[in-house]
């Protein structure tokens, strides 16, 4: 179940929170043990089986944090023991699950092992976002960042939570402890989280789902008539649909989790206008950089050493980057291929662009993204050597080029206005003012009513980090 669908927003959302907002407020503990039964409700609604693997999480991780506690001042080889128990046996489970057919498939080819078959594993929703967030506790434990859990359904509520289980934002437990133990409830807060979901839908909706009926209109063009204004227009188009796809989503877990009394993290902040890669990777899933610069890069020793150790730590940091999108080579190839661009910024290319004009900073910044949206989508693509060919060396424009350009000619300016600040700063400017607050109730009412006639009315509505 998908928060941009009907079933969600006419059944099981209005169902949770009955049952949520029923419960006295005064009672938290049974609001959580309601939000954990809710949650695995909306985990099981397509994939009932799957639960046992979160079940197993819970337990995994709720024994081993409760070990580390204990043993932390006292018996510190026994915490750290528990702290690697609670990583391997979740890495086990992701590893399992997300790319042992990965491995066996290459194996195969080597002789010795071509007796080898995949399973054919169907992978969980959203395990890479729970498996991180459930390790966070453990981690976030032994780092002395927050405080055991002593009633497992709370901490049942932290990983199953359903606003953010199967896409994120990545929650540490650090930012939920309190929360979990005591939340404020509250008109003001419910508001602006009703606000949020609806904006979040919006940019779900009607803007990543747009861009990628053109994107995958446009992508057929390049096929059957190769030219490079397509291609890079293609890439442009799927640029902004993963950004509306994906961004609109956390904006839709953050709302959801304002009205439940929770405060999640920030995952996007305008990443397109950024200058550099740099820029960019601060601004996008910031959730995911967060969580492997805390866990992974600082404890490797992060910059606080030699810059060859640095860029090794990158190197590190970014190949599980790559490859924890997705059990392809063209993953690991994306993450491998950022922490090149990465390195050479840090190492002199930043300062040379600082000293260019903003055009030109841009220019490089919007190749070099495209280009690494390419890899990220090359395994999908039909034929990805021919859609590169086309990039560089095909025709500049066919006919049907010119089609798919006077089609988007509209469309493409809405998408680059609507990823930057401004529409934001707009609407706080006009309608963030006291006597305003009826118009903007009536501008969200309208909203949703638009995204349910195009959800009833079209049957394309795909979730691209779905399958992460």
């Amino acid at each position: 179940m998908v928060f941009s669908s009907i079933e969600f927003l006419f059944l099981y959302l209005p169902f949770a929170l009955l049952i949520y907002f029923v419960i006295p407020a005064k009672f938290l503990v049974w609001r959580n043990v309601a939000l954990l039964i809710l949650s695995l409700l909306f985990y099981g609604w397509s994939e009932p089986l799957y639960i046992f693997i979160m079940f197993f999480s819970i337990c995994v991780d709720y024994v081993c944090g409760y070990l580390v506690s204990k043993h932390q001042d006292s018996e510190p080889k026994k915490a750290k023991g528990a702290l690697v128990a609670s990583v391997v046996l979740n890495l086990s489970v992701l590893g399992f699950f997300k790319y042992f057919d990965f491995f066996v498939v290459n194996l195969s080819r080597i002789p010795i092992f071509s007796g080898l078959k995949p399973l054919g594993i169907t992978l969980p929703v959203g395990i890479s976002f729970y498996t991180f967030q459930t390790m966070s506790y453990t981690l976030d434990l032994y780092l002395r960042k927050a405080k055991v859990q002593k009633n497992i359904f709370s901490f049942g509520t932290y990983v199953t939570m359903f606003p953010q289980l199967i896409a994120g934002p990545i929650v540490r437990y650090c930012d939920v402890d309190e929360a979990l133990r005591r939340r404020e409830h509250n008109f003001e807060r419910a508001a602006r989280g009703i606000e949020r979901f609806i904006c979040g839908l919006s940019k779900k909706v009607l803007l990543a789902n747009t861009a990628g009926v053109m994107y995958e209109q446009i992508v057929q063009t390049v096929e059957s008539q190769p030219n490079v204004l397509s291609a890079w227009t293609a890439l442009g188009f799927y640029a902004f649909q993963i950004y509306f796809d994906f961004s609109g989503y956390s904006d839709m877990a953050i709302g959801l989790g304002l009205i439940l009394g929770f405060k999640f993290p920030e995952n996007f902040n305008y990443p397109y206008i950024s200058k550099n890669i740099t820029e960019f990777w601060r601004r996008w899933h910031i959730t995911l950089s967060t969580w492997f610069k805390e866990y992974v890069y600082i404890p490797l020793g992060g910059n606080r050493k030699t810059k060859f150790r640095t860029f090794f730590n990158l190197f590190v940091v970014w190949f599980l980057t790559g490859f924890w999108h997705g059990a392809s080579w063209n993953f690991v190839l994306w993450g491998l291929y950022f922490c090149l661009l990465l390195i050479i910024e840090k190492a002199f290319l930043n300062k040379a662009l600082d000293k260019l004009p903003k055009a030109i900073s841009r220019i490089y910044f919007v190749f070099f993204i495209l280009i690494g949206w390419f890899i990220f989508i090359s395994c999908d693509l039909a034929e990805p050597m021919s859609f590169l060919k086309a990039m560089f060396t095909g025709p500049f424009i066919s006919q049907t080029a010119i089609y798919d350009i006077i089609r988007s000619a509209l469309f493409l300016p809405i998408l680059i206005f609507a990823s930057t600040p401004y529409p934001k700063k707009l609407y706080s400017r006009f309608w963030d003012k006291k006597g305003f607050g009826g118009v903007r109730l009536v501008l969200m009412i309208i909203a949703f009513i638009i995204c349910v006639a195009y959800l009833v009315d079209s049957s394309y509505n795909p979730f691209l980090y779905f399958r992460f």
